[in-house]
């Protein structure tokens, strides 16, 4: 445990919401929900104007358009998020070596590697105060929120309590003392599983979690998990911040607006999704042994099944290939109506082995059911609400909406003032996606977070 508080945590606020609402005016003040906009959509992100409906990150569109009828629901654009993105890491390495970074929208900077002498309280926060203005000042007035503390756990804490568009510092040596109330879901790993198994054992705060028998915890959650949450029902945490951090799986999921009830008609999606991971595979300079298929049912079932090779490969045709295979021995459950569908790799070694396509004997399949969650990409279809497009005559503006052959843009930029709507034929060869940011869906992003 380190004695200073020396590791700061930086959490862009609604991050997704926030970009949108800096490049589009007149949605300034307004509620703003990002995600999936057709029917089986769920919300990647949602503003501060939104929150306050009750919308949150995770939930289905549907129910988010329930809530909040009036927002603005956007498809999100990953070109803009990723600019922004790289401004703020920029910002974070000019700080300190030594980053971690977690997502788009959030990540972790170690202070004692920045070579600053003092890192008294009041000298880090005046350094998280200065970084918080440089991240305003360089993205255009997107805000952030960073907790600064002796440890990953604690500065998470802290930057969550300071959302947003706040800072805390904890003191060191009040970290035991701050968490005792705090409800054990705060814990990093306490899912909803692990919370029902504490609740049932009358644990919901970590306060309960300290007088708990650790005998009783291992039996019920296993002795690494059990072990992991008494140190930290104490604040003990020694975890580093690590600036690689090392790829456990590469995968790709499609949520699909209805149902397939044939396999042929998942094939081609299984070859696509086998493909496309595997070039982020050979990107990633790995190689994988154990190719997974995700099917998500219409009950929300979900069952996975895996093959091991005896072999790593990162070929297109062995991916796919085996992809398709594990999609055909799943063709009873197929029938029942899939709405998911994911290819995914692990088991990575840096280098490929003999034996590629013999399979080992071992197989996994499983079932399981959870809420619904954010999937990434979609096929792109003409224009989306939130694009970017351009106009011979009226300039730069977004796409309001579109539909029955007519898309509706708002002429404005970060730049301007709210703009004037104008209505026109989706073929109007005067209107075009405005390039690099268009559609810019990426396959190498960490997909649609919470944030």
């Amino acid at each position: 445990m380190r004695s200073e508080a020396s590791i700061l945590h930086l959490d862009l606020d609604a991050f997704f919401a926030a970009v949108e609402q800096r490049d589009k005016p007149s949605l300034r003040g307004k509620p703003v929900i990002v995600g999936g906009i057709a029917g089986r959509g769920v919300v990647s992100t949602a503003s501060y104007e939104a929150r306050r409906f009750g919308v949150h990150s995770a939930m289905p569109t549907a129910e988010a358009r329930r809530l909040c009828p009036n927002a603005a629901f956007l498809s999100g654009r990953f070109g803009a998020y990723r600019l922004a993105s790289r401004q703020v890491m920029a910002i974070l390495r000019a700080v300190s070596p030594r980053i971690e970074p977690m997502s788009l929208d959030e990540a972790f900077v170690d202070l004692a590697a920045a070579g600053l002498g003092d890192l008294g309280v009041d000298t880090v926060r005046a350094l998280g105060e200065a970084l918080r203005a440089e991240v305003r000042a360089a993205t255009g007035g997107l805000t952030a929120s960073v907790g600064i503390a002796s440890s990953k756990f604690m500065a998470k804490l802290a930057s969550e309590e300071a959302k947003p568009d706040g800072l805390v510092v904890v003191t060191p040596g009040t970290e035991a003392d701050r968490i005792t109330g705090l409800r054990v879901e705060a814990i990093p790993g306490v899912g909803p599983a692990t919370a029902a198994r504490l609740h049932r054992l009358g644990i919901k705060r970590v306060a309960d979690l300290r007088r708990a028998l650790e005998s009783e915890l291992r039996q019920e959650l296993g002795p690494a998990t059990a072990g992991w949450l008494m140190a930290l029902a104490y604040a003990e945490d020694d975890r580093t911040v690590s600036p690689s951090r090392e790829v456990k799986s590469i995968s790709l999921e499609d949520t699909f607006a209805t149902d397939y009830t044939r396999v042929d008609d998942l094939v081609p999606i299984a070859q696509r999704d086998g493909v496309l991971v595997a070039e982020r595979l050979r990107k990633a300079g790995l190689f994988a042994r154990t190719i997974t298929l995700k099917l998500k049912l219409a009950d929300f079932t979900i069952h996975t099944r895996s093959r091991t090779l005896l072999g790593a490969v990162d070929s297109d045709e062995t991916i796919a290939g085996v992809a398709v295979d594990l999609l055909h021995e799943q063709r009873r459950l197929v029938g029942q109506g899939v709405r998911l569908l994911g290819v995914g790799v692990s088991g990575f070694t840096a280098e490929a082995q003999e034996a590629l396509f013999e399979v080992t004997a071992a197989r996994r399949d499983e079932t399981r059911v959870e809420a619904g969650q954010a999937t990434v990409r979609h096929p792109r279809q003409g224009y989306r609400a939130g694009d970017d497009v351009v106009h011979d005559l009226y300039g730069a503006g977004w796409v309001w909406g579109s539909g029955r052959g007519l898309v509706t843009v708002r002429f404005e930029t970060g730049l301007t003032g709210p703009g004037p709507i104008r209505t026109f034929g989706v073929d109007d060869p005067s209107l075009r996606l405005t390039p690099v940011l268009a559609g810019d869906d990426d396959p190498d992003g960490p997909g649609w977070g919470e944030d």
